[in-house]
């Protein structure tokens, strides 16, 4: 009887699971801390307020739990190309494998635990932190705390800015008091958009009729981009502006100059109001 040929006999030998299965662990856990540290340093948001803090967490977390699935496909190529490569001269076809149960459960249970870890770390997150992301008119994560409530009002093609704790004043730029919980309550004026505070890891719906609302507990002074991140109309990618966090005694004066600014024309803007609906002719943009 003929010899097997070298790689059916390569197929047959047992040691390959347990090479493959300790090639993978040596190279997760040395390679996921490396990763995880480097993505650590240029994932976004930032750690400008404790909600982008939190968003860099997660993902690293993410990073942490994918990073060893990623390598264990990594390295099953690597070894089935390297091992299982034909030879010089060998013109036949590899063993008819069907399929291997232990390989396809190995698989399910990983990705199922690696998905359920995550899923259950996730709710975890956002019920002890709250959330940069719209929740609605009725939040089901709230920091605890006081916050001060500032409405953000969406139409095309800007956002203004409503303070009601300061009689109901609009200004169109966005500032903050450094050290302090925010309450964002996100609407619209006409079309749908989206307000997305980058650097402050704020990301929610701007929509007629809904007040959308939004946490975020500002760190130290900085600056932030503010964009529209909802296709809504022909000058949308011109819908964006700077915003500041300022300390708190720059927060009172800066509002004190803002309603000396705006008195002559408050007179003309219509009641503070958690949500507003669009005129007819405001509705086609």
């Amino acid at each position: 009887m003929a010899a097997a040929a070298p790689s059916t006999r390569a197929a047959r030998d047992p040691s390959h699971g347990r090479r493959l299965i300790g090639a993978w662990i040596l190279l997760s856990v040395i390679l996921t801390p490396i990763v995880v540290w480097l993505a650590g340093k240029v994932i976004p948001p930032g750690n400008k307020t404790h909600q982008a803090s939190e968003q860099v967490f997660d993902n690293q977390w993410i990073v942490a739990v994918s990073t060893p699935v990623a390598l264990l496909m990594i390295a099953f190529f690597l070894y089935t190309l390297i091992v299982f490569r034909a030879r010089d001269g060998e013109l036949r076809d590899g063993p008819p494998i069907r399929g291997d149960a232990r390989i396809q459960i190995t698989w399910i249970v990983i990705t199922s635990a690696a998905v359920l870890t995550l899923a259950v770390f996730g709710t975890y997150e956002l019920l002890q932190n709250g959330a940069g992301g719209g929740q609605g008119p009725d939040p089901v994560a709230v920091p605890s705390g006081s916050k001060l409530p500032v409405q953000v009002i969406g139409q095309q093609w800007e956002f203004t800015y409503r303070y009601p704790t300061y009689g109901g004043l609009e200004t169109p730029h966005l500032v903050l008091p450094a050290d302090r919980q925010i309450e964002l309550h996100v609407t619209s004026l006409d079309a749908i958009h989206s307000f997305w505070a980058y650097e402050l890891g704020v990301k929610a719906d701007a929509n007629p009729g809904v007040d959308n609302v939004a946490y975020v507990k500002l760190k130290s002074p900085t600056t932030f981009h503010i964009h529209c991140a909802e296709l809504c109309g022909l000058w949308h990618g011109y819908m964006f502006d700077t915003g500041k966090v300022v300390s708190q005694s720059d927060f009172a004066a800066w509002i004190k100059q803002q309603q000396a600014q705006f008195q002559p024309v408050s007179q003309y803007l219509p009641r503070y109001a958690r949500s507003y609906y669009p005129d007819p002719q405001r509705r086609a943009g």
